[in-house]
């Protein structure tokens, strides 16, 4: 296992004790860390003796007396130590297997893994882990979890993960629970296979789970232009995604009444498909799956709406914001409201259609460099362009196509203002440049 040492945090128990990068951990209480769940879970007690390898080859044992959920203050060049486990579910649905060929290496690798569910809330199968793999998240309390159900319906799920394993979702999620092990889970849409009715079921199954089941998303598939050698699959219109949402109206109802919640919850796309307005604040809860695009637009508003007093009123300024079709209409209300508040501010956003993934998708996330200087003149751009960052690598201001921040500058000679999807931190970065 890779227990290489990359970072040591100032003023931490590994720097008073002298470790220093390019160490590497081997034990903590003669157990021997394989992966990061290891490490976190053996560094919970207030007395620990540590192994550590140093570079010119020598051992270490170290004791070490502290707070119980102090942590030595290590990092490693692996975030979760070893490699990530490769996901081997062939889902109908996969985004991944829709991509083009000729991209970076890394963005065709699947995980699965309930290691990064637990550190970065990505969502995994529960498939592609052996028995011993499921018992360590219940002995380690691996919680919360996020776990991509899609169907509690046994043979459909096999089915739709094209793996035969599939089919032990609800007998797993039963054990979780009765673990006290916290979930959020995930379902993918596709018409025709676990909508309409088979929704209603997986719903209602997953409610009998509930408080260990703290919340279901669910959100539409995406198909892109490459899909090729794949089963076809429908994709949701206003008529569909109108019927979706209606049909799912009375458990919401009734959930809201017994527990407070809606349990489960659609991705904006089917209230911005179907013409629906959006739910209120409260439908939405404390936003705990805005990461799935569900409730992004009410968050949004209401951000703008409660920050708009924050604006510098005095300031002049040009601004051109970059998004894309799912979210323009709400991204040019933002702009109409700063500019009402500030005459002086003038902004016009740019709606940017997705060719290098083919039209169908919408979403601000999955546009690339070629596309946005392929659709927007440079002299149609004002003083600064502000971007979403999650166009963006999150730690490398580079787009899925590999084009730069930087690329982006030289081709629009204007600088590129990165910001994040709330309304705070769009007036905070027109305040900046004002």
């Amino acid at each position: 296992m890779n227990t290489k040492i990359s970072k040591i945090i100032k003023c931490s128990i590994a720097e008073e004790l002298e470790v220093e990068v390019g160490d590497s951990l081997i034990s903590i209480n003669g157990t021997e860390i394989k992966d990061i769940i290891d490490y976190k879970f053996l560094m919970a007690d207030d007395y620990i003796e540590v192994e550590i390898e140093k570079k010119n080859g020598e051992i270490w044992t170290l004791e070490v007396e502290k707070d119980y959920q102090e942590d030595l203050g290590l990092e490693f060049e692996n975030g979760i130590i070893d490699q990530a486990r490769r996901c081997h579910n062939n889902c109908l649905f996969c985004f991944i297997d829709q991509l083009p060929p000729g991209m970076r290496k890394t963005l065709y690798f699947k995980d699965d893994d309930s290691r990064l569910s637990f550190l970065q809330g990505n969502f995994v199968t529960l498939t592609n882990m052996t028995d011993d793999d499921f018992e360590r998240i219940i002995r380690y309390r691996i919680s919360p979890i996020n776990v991509s159900v899609h169907t509690t319906n046994a043979e459909l799920r096999k089915k739709m993960l094209n793996n035969r394993f599939a089919g032990n979702i609800y007998e797993r999620l039963e054990k979780l629970a009765a673990a006290g092990i916290r979930m959020n889970c995930q379902i993918v849409l596709c018409p025709g296979y676990n909508n309409g009715e088979e929704l209603i079921k997986t719903v209602n199954d997953l409610y009998k789970l509930y408080p260990s089941i703290e919340n279901v998303a669910a959100v539409p598939v995406g198909v892109t232009k490459f899909r090729k050698n794949l089963k076809d699959i429908t994709l949701y219109d206003a008529h569909r995604a109108k019927a979706e949402l209606d049909r799912i109206s009375p458990f919401q109802k009734k959930a809201l009444r017994k527990i407070g919640t809606p349990f489960i919850r659609l991705a904006d796309e089917f209230y911005v498909l179907s013409g629906t307005e959006i739910p209120d604040t409260e439908f939405y809860g404390d936003f705990e799956q805005i990461e799935d695009g569900i409730g992004m637009i009410r968050f949004f508003r209401d951000s703008i709406t409660k920050n708009l007093k924050k604006l510098n009123r005095k300031g002049k300024g040009s601004f051109s914001l970059i998004t894309g079709v799912s979210a323009y209409k709400e991204i040019v209300w933002a702009a109409q409201a700063i500019e009402k508040k500030n005459n002086s501010i003038k902004i016009n956003v740019h709606k940017v259609i997705n060719d290098f993934f083919g039209p169908t998708i919408t979403v601000a996330g999955l546009l690339t460099g070629q596309d946005i200087m392929k659709h927007i003149q440079p002299q149609s751009v004002f003083d600064y362009i502000i971007m979403p960052k999650n166009m963006f690598k999150s730690d490398e201001n580079i787009m899925l196509d590999d084009v730069t921040a930087v690329d982006l500058e030289k081709y629009f000679n204007k600088q590129i203002l990165l910001c994040d999807f709330t309304g705070e931190d769009l007036i905070q970065v027109i305040n900046e440049h004002i």
